[in-house]
């Protein structure tokens, strides 16, 4: 899309402009390739600076940066040859360029090379970078020389070959947010449907960059803000705090629950979790000292999800008890067994969630880092609490006899069912041999 050049232009709507000609004053309507070494131009002067719009005050930002790409294109895009010499006597190459992809692609531009050694005066573009089908580089061993080699569309290839028929011996500039990335020599007029060679002092690195830069630099892609946030220190601070309440309101709820639903095996869980949660909080404080870590909403985030994995594997390992339990065996006799069975299971779960905790770690970047460090931090320390510190604490509460008792632990409706379970099984022996089944104790 065109523009007014006077009239101010959204800087958040950049213009493409690829391939324009090179001098306005021999424009030719149709669009041309390059074939040879780069020519030299005018070199950049200096010469006295336009009007600021960074001086007026009244202006906002986003005022003050479409007055400046107005100013600019005024003076840069005009069709006055007057205008147009003093624009290559003023420009200043080692500025910020205001006109950066916002330039008029329908007018003539004042451009400076992305060495920023010389300053070109450009016609109105010819060829889209959209059009370009292909561009790659590699050594010409029958000229012993490094070149890129183009390929355009149909519509594009038709426009380059009458454009280079056209202008031999001329200039052709390749442009990129209005800068020249190349400036080659039209030595020859290229067919329609053939590839363009762009020969110079190239090496492979120099060659390999160019190639990509008119591959990919023309792509249609722009970057929009979705949404910007400044927080200052204060709500920072405050977004802290809450996290970390709701962390602990999360494990007091957990706590509850285990209580009453383990009763007695709930204040196992309960100093379980507390010793797993001093043992995080001191890492995260000797981590702060020694490698300066920080802890976000995010690792926060980590460190909950963690620590509710560890109350997972505390389920899982009562649940194998009462599932021992159910199949007759004593509170004492369940308890190793019980381990023996949710042990692979807790092992399991926690590779699961620790190999997903590195490959995210590796992968992300920023906060969603911090989330996998508290994430595989929290992960590992599950392991060492539940094997060191749960398993023995059952282990020999299980050898108690108050721990032992039904009332106790918690578990007296399942040895109920068990003691059903074993009656129903003596009763159909019994119907099965013709004997009275016997009575327990």
């Amino acid at each position: 899309a065109s523009a007014d050049p006077a009239a101010p232009a959204d800087p958040a709507t950049p213009q493409n402009r690829v391939f324009p000609a090179q001098d306005p004053t021999t424009v030719d309507p149709s669009p041309a390739p390059a074939t040879d070494a780069p020519a030299t131009d005018a070199p950049a002067t200096d010469a006295p600076a336009a009007d600021d719009p960074a001086t007026d005050a009244s202006l906002s930002d986003a005022e003050r940066a479409a007055q400046e790409i107005s100013d600019a294109r005024a003076l840069r895009q005009s069709e006055d040859p007057q205008i147009q010499q003093l624009a290559m006597q003023s420009l200043d190459c080692n500025a910020a360029d205001p006109l950066a992809g916002n330039d008029d692609p329908a007018l003539p531009l004042v451009a400076c090379s992305t060495d920023g050694t010389a300053v070109y005066l450009l016609g109105p573009t010819i060829i889209d970078g959209q059009q370009i089908s292909d561009a790659t580089s590699g050594f010409d061993s029958q000229q012993a020389q490094f070149q890129v080699s183009l390929t355009f569309d149909t519509d594009g290839s038709n426009t380059w070959a009458q454009f280079t028929a056209a202008n031999l011996q001329k200039q052709a500039a390749f442009v990129l947010d209005s800068k020249v990335i190349s400036a080659p020599v039209i030595q020859g007029a290229t067919p329609a449907g053939s590839a363009t060679s762009i020969t110079g002092n190239f090496n492979n690195q120099t060659a390999s960059e160019l190639a990509n830069t008119l591959k990919y630099g023309s792509l249609p892609l722009s970057f929009v803000s979705s949404e910007a946030e400044t927080v200052s220190a204060t709500l920072g601070l405050a977004s802290l705090d809450a996290g970390l309440i709701a962390g602990a309101i999360g494990l007091a709820l957990v706590l509850v629950y285990c209580l009453l639903y383990y009763r007695a095996l709930g204040l196992l869980t309960a100093l379980s979790l507390v010793l797993a949660g001093l043992v995080v909080y001191g890492i995260i404080v000797l981590l702060g000292r020694w490698i300066s870590f920080t802890l976000d909403l995010a690792g926060i985030a980590g460190l909950i999800i963690g620590i509710g994995m560890t109350a997972d594997s505390f389920v899982v390992f009562f649940e194998r008890i009462k599932d021992e339990i159910r199949e007759g065996r004593s509170f004492r006799s369940a308890v190793p067994r019980g381990w023996a069975r949710a042990r692979k299971t807790i092992l399991s779960g926690n590779a699961v969630s620790f190999i997903a905790a590195a490959v995210l770690y590796v992968l992300a970047i920023g906060q969603v880092r911090g989330f996998a460090f508290t994430l595989g931090l929290t992960t590992i320390l599950d392991i060492i609490v539940v094997v060191l510190v749960t398993w023995p604490l059952v282990y020999l509460a299980s050898k108690s006899k108050f721990w032992s008792k039904p009332s106790v632990n918690g578990l007296g409706a399942v040895q109920q069912i068990a003691a059903e379970r074993k009656r129903a099984a003596n009763k159909a022996l019994a119907v099965k041999t013709g004997s009275a089944p016997s009575k327990e104790a």
